[in-house]
């Protein structure tokens, strides 16, 4: 507020303001009035909500243009929680309420007893509180040891025996969080997993606006805005949404995973923790293999579509391949960090984490299934990048005898010095933009990635200790694989033989 114009202070003052025209306003003629003020503008209602502009927000704006409790359905990672409190943009910035009010209590239309006996005894001389945007926003995780008293309240024994009351009076109630966030957005997360019991209450309040606690009837018009969050039925076993409250939500809006890699690239590159100290250079293979890696789980058979492959799955692995990169350039003090793809397998416990695996992925163990996805991925950027490039001159020199050992702490020069005597290699990294004359540490990350992606399609063999070697022809392997059953039966035998002795 302008010092020309300060903020009323007591009741009198704000009968005389601008805020005695919106005295009969709702919570959710609040919202739907800021939200038409941000639609004729053309502003961005939801800030930092990317791939939802043509599906999911404009659901949302329908629901809040038609005064709706909704309920947003979706698997882990979709940003329901985000988009929850997001909601407080659409609330005016400012709000009066009686000052010391448990419930924050419209001052022109008071609920609580206490308020009603202040202005009864004070009038216009009640002095008046405001709270802001981001306090009229309460948010509880559901879990199912929540109590009603949690949520609607509870008899306060101690405040009645201060206080003189009798315990059947209003004035001994303990309000929980429903009644606090009165003038407000309720918001609860993962709402199957409230009791059936505490659902009902809801519901209760929802539809007839009163309250029972201990038995005592309790007569509290709320104004608030409910909204909940949940995952799809189908995968939350643990409990359901009773049909009653279900019935009484006015949307039921899904929300889904980035469509493209693009968005996903864009979701990551926002919530990533990407500013280090030193200078950081991301090419945009990594941005897309690291992102690949999602899209990729999200369509293997060994992930459990029902749980999901959330989104802060290429948000920590995109940390922690930048911390890897990062750690090796402090140890050989380079200034610039340029992640590679090598990092990626240090940042499998990112990964591993945030996959469910079905029995056949339990069966193969989860670092075997994140590398087989890394695998995956970097195949499907090396076919996008280089593709149409003639790789036959790499092959030869790896099969006349040629290797080339990358580890993980090997500075940017020394490991550009062992590739650069790849016959063929570094001419082909003009396919990502790069030129001889770049820096080290990007054209070191360009012909890794290139070598990986060989080894993806099979043309090259890389060993645990980042050995680049050629690819073992399939008869030696043959040849080799009979060798060895061969020796087995013999050693059983031979065993077998010996046991009669």
């Amino acid at each position: 507020m302008p010092a020309g114009n300060p903020l009323p202070h007591t009741l009198g003052e704000l009968r005389s303001s601008h805020y005695a025209n919106l005295a009969h306003r709702s919570i959710k003629d609040e919202m739907r009035t800021n939200l038409i003020a941000l639609l004729k503008t053309g502003a961005t209602i939801f800030p930092g909500i990317v791939g939802y502009e043509d599906t999911v927000v404009p659901q949302i704006v329908n629901a809040v243009l038609s005064k709706q409790n909704f309920i947003l359905l979706g698997l882990r990672g979709q940003a329901k929680s985000r988009i929850l409190r997001a909601l407080t943009a659409l609330l005016d910035e400012r709000t009066p309420y009686i000052a010391g009010c448990e419930i924050r209590d419209n001052p022109f239309h008071p609920l609580c007893r206490r308020c009603r006996e202040l202005v009864r005894e004070r009038g216009d001389a009640t002095a008046i509180a405001y709270m802001t945007r981001e306090e009229r926003y309460v948010e509880k995780l559901a879990t199912p040891d929540v109590t009603v008293a949690d949520l609607i309240g509870d008899i306060d024994p101690i405040k009645a025996a201060r206080g003189g009351e009798n315990l059947a009076s209003e004035l001994t109630m303990h309000y929980g969080l429903l009644p606090r966030a009165n003038r407000g957005i309720f918001a609860i997360n993962e709402l199957p997993d409230l009791a059936g019991k505490i659902q009902v209450a809801l519901f209760n309040i929802m539809q007839e606006g009163d309250v029972q606690i201990k038995g005592y009837p309790v007569r509290l018009e709320l104004d608030v805005a409910l909204v909940f969050s949940a995952n799809p039925e189908d995968y939350t076993a643990r409990g359901k949404i009773v049909t009653p409250l279900k019935d009484r939500m006015g949307s039921e809006i899904r929300t889904h995973y980035p469509e493209t890699l693009e968005e996903g690239i864009a979701i990551t590159a926002q919530e990533a923790w990407e500013k280090r100290d030193a200078r950081i250079e991301i090419p945009s293979y990594m941005r897309e293999i690291v992102e690949q890696i999602a899209f990729s789980a999200r369509e293997d058979k060994k992930v459990d579509k029902r749980s999901g492959v959330s989104q802060r799955l290429p948000i920590a692995t995109m940390e922690l391949v930048i911390s890897n990169a990062e750690r090796r350039a402090l140890v050989n003090h380079e200034e610039v960090i340029v992640p590679r793809v090598s990092d990626l397998y240090a940042a499998m416990p990112g990964i591993t984490g945030k996959l469910e695996l079905e029995y056949e992925g339990e069966l193969k163990g989860a670092d075997t299934v994140v590398k087989d996805l890394i695998a995956t991925a970097v195949r499907k950027m090396y076919d996008k990048h280089f593709g149409e490039i003639d790789t036959e001159q790499i092959e030869m020199w790896f099969n006349l005898g040629g290797t080339v050992k990358l580890e993980d702490s090997l500075s940017a020069d020394a490991a550009l010095a062992e590739l650069s005597g790849i016959q063929g290699l570094m001419d082909k990294l003009a396919a990502l933009g790069l030129k001889l004359s770049d820096h080290s540490p990007l054209l070191v990350g360009g012909a890794e990635f290139l070598l990986e992606g060989m080894v993806a399609h099979r043309k090259l063999s890389r060993n645990e200790e980042r050995g680049f070697a050629a690819q073992e022809k399939p008869a030696r392997k043959q040849e080799t694989h009979k060798m060895e059953i061969e020796y087995d039966e013999w050693e059983r035998s031979r065993k077998s033989r010996r046991g009669y002795n």
